[in-house]
């Protein structure tokens, strides 16, 4: 049977790849092009923490997130003009997959045999590493070198999921409450405009 964690990184996949193929469209990218941003954003934190972790990068093994990524695509063709032209569409999808694999960072993280400290900045480089790579591709400054709260809303679901093991929460909940709490933080930093101060130049 699959897993819920499993299943919680399919759909963080699906997520991160909708948000990238989305921005790609914005740019005039060819059907191709899509897929490509939208496959390198959902797998690009993922294979760089699995680097880090000295494992084989978790696609190689199963070809299930090239084919999410191609219903991603598919979804985003079919209902192009209801998903791209959303305002808001862009945001939600990039603050689930955010919580998503953040969880699944840490999660893998852990399973590993390292200890939490790690688990949490590979929760952060799976969640915010694709977004970083697909802005690189797509020609914009990386959302985490910007004022906004995004890489440390990953930090801060670390410290929640952490708190959850505390408490002895199960797994599951635990992993809930978790990438709840980094959607949360993603969104109400947004709709509230907290950010950190920005380092001036002289």
């Amino acid at each position: 049977m699959i897993s819920f964690i499993t299943i919680i990184d399919y759909i963080g996949t699906f997520a991160f790849a909708i948000s990238g193929i989305r921005l790609a469209s914005a740019k005039q990218f060819d059907w191709f092009g899509a897929y490509v941003v939208g496959l390198a954003t959902a797998i690009g934190g993922g294979t760089l923490r699995d680097i880090l972790l000295g494992v084989t990068p978790f696609w190689m093994l199963q070809p299930a997130y090239l084919v999410v990524t191609a219903c991603a695509l598919g979804f985003v063709i079919v209902f192009g003009k209801y998903v791209i032209h959303l305002n808001n569409t862009f945001f939600i999808f990039d603050a689930i997959g955010l919580g998503l694999f953040a969880v699944v960072g840490i999660e893998k993280s852990l399973s590993c045999g390292f200890s939490f400290w790690v688990a949490i900045i590979m929760g952060m480089t799976t969640g915010a590493a694709g977004g970083v790579i697909r802005d690189v591709f797509i020609n914009e400054v990386p959302l985490i070198f910007r004022k906004e709260i995004y890489a440390l809303a990953c930090v801060f679901g670390g410290f929640v999921y952490y708190a959850c093991l505390y408490l002895s929460l199960p797994p599951a909940l635990t992993q809930f409450i978790a990438a709840t709490g980094v959607i949360l933080a993603r969104v109400l930093s947004v709709k509230y405009h907290i950010s950190l101060p920005v380092l001036k130049g002289q």
